[in-house]
């Protein structure tokens, strides 16, 4: 099943339809998905949502993209925060339907994506920074964080790179996503209840 998904991440062409239709898509999922919202979790589903806002916005202000190796910040405690930032991002989300068995088959699909992903970035990676990626690599781990082993700062914040990264973008799009959710269930619309 792994090599299947992982081919199937890996499809260039699927990859830039999928880039180019980003939008739409999220518009379509939100009006599909958003008659069957249980009320009761949209202060859940925002909370933990906007944990991995907050994560990816720490990452844009430390990431200068392809031009330096990023050991700083939230690099310094796991290789990839910026798909779990995303991760708990839609993880939010998907709470707001109230079903278990959706959010263990999101949290399996988003680990065939995010490995795949992972692996493509690493051997873009390892030609451009050589034995200090590998270095890093060996320090730090793929995944799951642990204590800032890098030597590099864990409080950092560039306001340069937050704005060269556009993070101001993402926030606003979560974060409309996320009134227009509410206003659905301010204004009486019909969000099921328990």
């Amino acid at each position: 099943m792994k090599e299947t998904s992982s081919g199937l991440f890996q499809h260039p062409g699927l990859r830039r339809f999928l880039v180019r239709m980003r939008t739409p898509i999220v518009v379509l999922a939100v009006l599909l998905l958003a008659q069957f919202v249980r009320q009761e979790w949209l202060l859940p589903g925002f909370i933990v949502s906007m944990f991995g806002e907050f994560i990816q916005l720490w990452c844009f202000a430390s990431l200068d993209k392809n031009a330096t190796l990023t050991a700083r910040g939230p690099y310094s405690m796991v290789r990839n925060p910026m798909y779990l930032g995303r991760f708990f991002i839609l993880l939010g989300f998907l709470m707001l339907l109230g079903n278990g068995w959706l959010l263990l088959a999101y949290a399996v699909v988003y680990w065939l994506y995010m490995d795949a992903r992972v692996r493509r970035e690493e051997a873009h990676l390892r030609p451009i920074f050589g034995a200090a990626y590998e270095d890093y690599c060996r320090t730090v781990r793929r995944f799951l964080p642990t204590w800032p082993a890098t030597g590099q700062p864990l409080r950092y914040w560039s306001g340069e790179l937050f704005r060269q990264n556009n993070a101001g973008f993402n926030l606003g799009a979560t974060l409309v996503v996320w009134a227009l959710v509410a206003a659905w269930g301010v204004w009486g619309l019909p969000l099921t209840r328990g």
